[in-house]
């Protein structure tokens, strides 16, 4: 049933002009039973071990030929080595990885129970003009694919053992010839390691039988509007008897008895692989060193920074930015989500960029300040180290014997503190609805804001990725606070690993301490 094999991407092109010939590993027989016995009774984690044992000599190869047209729907190994290693599905991480996510998953799921996870359709801005795809993270982080209109069934066939089925776009020249290469169904199983793959234009009729035989579903159905746009929705005519996934679990009465995906799925990105680590530290490296470029650049728009951490992540190695970027200069930095980045830089103001990479899919989330001119004030620097030290403060909290709700109560205890220090005199109220009224931080991985479903008030655990980012944003107009700091925004923030009692900061290239901030932006004049 589910497959377990090493190698990802394993069509090597000879010649375009002749048919193509694919080198495709698969597992043999032979290590495919002693995985499926020992996974009866190895944990997870044992498995993970299992797995990175393995050589490439536990494998058999064959040849095949394929004659339709020539690539696939995302990179693979042997068209793009230059970003992916032998083995990698995307960056960092491998098939195998892939599979033990859905192993575990599967752990998780009754007898004859399946779990179905839709992906992410194309998104129109107007008319034929798309906004760039971005695939559903979830689906994502079990399939590693990155193609539109695909689905994702894990269903439980016994104890020990699962069926993956992938559902896509078949392969069509015509289409191809405008959209580009596809991977296929014969794609879905060759290099995504599907035990069943389907075309995705009969979805009904591939989903009945499986829908029909199971225990319970486990499905999140998709939202296609929100309040606002739904206000101004036709309603739809009632759909014909089987034609919405909806009609179909009712048709079979698993309906009333569908249970969310998405809490299971969060439960395993919470905690990350150490390739995981590796991926999200490269994005973090990436990012920072492109803030201290940055630093030592002169800029004269809010526009002209937003352009150039943009590029520079891309060039650096990243894929695209993560999220669209706050880029504030002055007083745009008390908007905590100011992304308009369409002012001038202002000479004794601060700068405050919220920014980072994405880099396999995998989001760095940074936050610095830092001044137009290269100097801080007496009062940008004694709010700015007062930022700082609350920082290092919760950072310091990262381990997992709290948990972030602990750790943001302490936050708001140190920036009252801190704001003491420098002559304010801010109740709690002032603190926590003005001058702070953010939260300390989140989860961070495949998502900006990453598995929302998680309590802040577990303890943390090690592998799991968070943000630590104090603020303080002093209102312009408000009489309550020292005039000489009206006006400034400030947040400090870092990607952090929970690693027992000894935090890793994942973007530590960035530079924070004023003393370094002022050297980097110094060389701007070299």
């Amino acid at each position: 049933m589910s497959r377990i094999l090493i190698s990802t991407s394993r069509y090597r092109i000879s010649n375009v002009q002749q048919p193509i010939q694919k080198s495709l590993s698969f597992a043999s027989k032979q290590y495919l039973r002693q995985a499926r016995s020992l996974s009866s009774y190895l944990d997870s984690q044992c498995l993970e071990k299992l797995t990175s044992s393995i050589s490439v000599s536990s494998f058999q190869t064959r040849c095949r030929e394929y004659s339709t047209t020539v690539g696939f729907g995302q990179p693979i190994h042997e068209t793009h080595p230059h970003l992916l290693k032998h083995a990698e599905l995307t960056p960092g991480i491998t098939a195998m990885e892939y599979h033990i996510r859905r192993h575990k998953l599967m752990e998780h799921m009754p007898l004859h129970s399946v779990a179905i996870l839709v992906g992410a359709d194309l998104k129109y801005r107007s008319g034929p003009v798309f906004y760039e795809f971005h695939q559903e993270p979830n689906f994502f982080y079990l399939t590693g694919f990155l193609e539109p209109k695909a689905v994702a069934v894990i269903e439980k066939a016994d104890e020990t053992d699962f069926i993956f089925h992938l559902i896509v776009q078949e392969k069509n020249e015509r289409e191809e010839l405008w959209d580009g290469p596809r991977t296929g169904t014969y794609g879905a199983k060759e290099i995504f390691n599907a035990d069943e793959a389907g075309d995705v234009k009969y979805l009904r009729s591939y989903l009945d039988p499986i829908i029909k035989r199971a225990s319970r579903v486990y499905m999140d159905l998709p939202s296609t509007s929100n309040a606002f746009t739904r206000f101004f929705e036709q309603q739809a005519a009632s759909a014909t008897n089987h034609t919405s996934i909806v009609e179909l679990l009712k048709h079979h009465g698993k309906y009333n008895s569908l249970q969310a995906v998405k809490p299971l799925v969060h439960e395993l990105r919470k905690i990350k692989s150490s390739a995981e680590i590796a991926v999200m530290r490269e994005a973090g490296r990436i990012s920072g060193k492109v803030i201290n470029k940055a630093y030592g650049t002169p800029f004269k728009k809010e526009a002209d920074l937003d352009a150039f951490l943009d590029y520079h992540f891309r060039i650096g190695g990243c894929e695209k930015s993560a999220y669209v970027p706050v880029v504030a200069g002055g007083a745009h930095a008390l908007g905590i989500h100011y992304t308009r980045n369409d002012d001038i830089f202002r000479d004794g103001e601060l700068i405050l960029i919220d920014a980072g990479g994405q880099y396999g899919g995998y989001c760095a989330d940074i936050s610095r300040a830092w001044p137009v001119n290269g100097k801080f004030t007496e009062p940008q620097k004694d709010l700015y180290q007062a930022v700082l030290n609350v920082q290092k403060y919760c950072i310091d909290m990262c381990t997992t014997n709290y948990t972030l709700e602990e750790i943001q109560e302490a936050s708001i205890r140190q920036v009252s503190i801190e704001l003491r220090n420098i002559g304010f005199h801010a109740t709690y109220s002032d603190i926590s609805n003005v001058l702070y009224p953010h939260y300390i931080g989140h989860n961070l991985g495949i998502d900006v804001h990453d598995v929302p479903t998680v309590s802040k008030q577990r303890l943390l655990e090690n592998g799991q990725v968070i943000t630590i980012e104090p603020g303080v944003y002093v209102p312009e107009d408000s009489l309550n606070f020292p005039k000489h700091f009206r006006g400034i925004g400030i947040r400090i923030e870092d990607d952090v690993c929970i690693n027992n009692e000894d935090p890793i900061i994942l973007n530590v290239e960035a530079a924070k301490e004023i003393v370094d901030v002022e050297a980097a932006c110094a060389k701007r004049f070299e």
